[in-house]
C-alpha cells in the first residue's frame, strides 16, 4: 500500500527483539548484520487516493541502518 507520511510517528513500542523475529535471516542478509527489532507506531498518513488518516505503522529497526520495511498495519480513522 503506497502512503507518505505526514506527520512524526508516536505512541512507538517494540513488538519482537532480535532472535524472535520471523524474517531476520533475509532481513540481515538485505541489509546487514545488525540487532534488529520490530517495532509500531501511530502516525497521520496520505493514501494514493489522497485521503489523510491516522494509521497503525509496522517496521523494522537496526541501529545504524534506520528504519526498513514500513508498513501500514491497519487504518485507526
Amino acid at each position: 500500500m503506497w502512503f507518505e507520511l505526514l506527520s512524526s510517528i508516536n505512541e512507538i513500542e517494540t513488538i519482537v527483539a532480535a532472535g524472535a523475529i520471523r524474517e531476520l535471516g533475509r532481513l540481515r542478509k538485505r541489509y546487514g548484520m545488525a540487532r534488529w527489532r520490530k517495532r509500531k507506531g501511530i502516525a497521520t498518513i496520505r493514501l494514493a487516493d489522497g485521503t489523510i488518516c491516522k494509521a497503525e505503522l509496522h517496521w523494522y529497526e537496526a541501529h545504524g541502518i534506520g528504519k526498513r520495511e514500513l508498513r501500514v498495519k491497519r487504518l485507526l480513522e
